[in-house]
């Protein structure tokens, strides 16, 4: 049987809990995850989406952000490939002040034994052992 996917709304709802019917249902959907009573597969950009709006929309914090979102996509039954170097995203995000789509893509440079980049971003100059390239 296919695991269900979870969408960007579920996180927010959840994280937000700024709506009457859906965070409720929302929390409670995570939590039987929680638990081990089912698992649901989603992706990296409903990670990218849930950042961005907590970030842009919401103004929260990069450090709350991490605290609250990174220990739901760290539950065994949330199926995301690469998972685990969501913790180095995170801290590249906050430590470094990198934009999370830079601090994603430097983490999978080193996942895949990249050390140059082309781009005309500053960013990737804070990021050791990676030679950023200008055009």
């Amino acid at each position: 049987m296919a695991l269900p996917f979870l969408d960007t709304n579920v996180f927010l709802r959840h994280l937000l809990q700024d709506h009457p019917e859906h965070s409720p249902l929302a929390t409670a959907y995570l939590a039987q995850i929680e638990q081990g009573q089912t698992r649901a597969r989603t992706a990296d950009t409903v990670v990218f989406e849930v950042v961005f709006t907590l970030q842009r929309y919401y103004k929260q914090p990069r450090e709350k952000i991490r605290d609250s979102f990174l220990p739901l996509l760290e539950l065994p039954g949330i199926i995301l490939p690469g998972k685990q170097h969501f913790r180095q995203v995170f801290a590249w995000y906050i430590d470094l002040n990198l934009p999370f789509a830079d601090a994603y893509h430097a983490v999978l440079m080193k996942r895949l034994n990249l050390n140059e980049i082309v781009s005309s971003d500053n960013d990737f100059d804070r990021i050791p052992g990676i030679e950023c390239h200008k055009f």
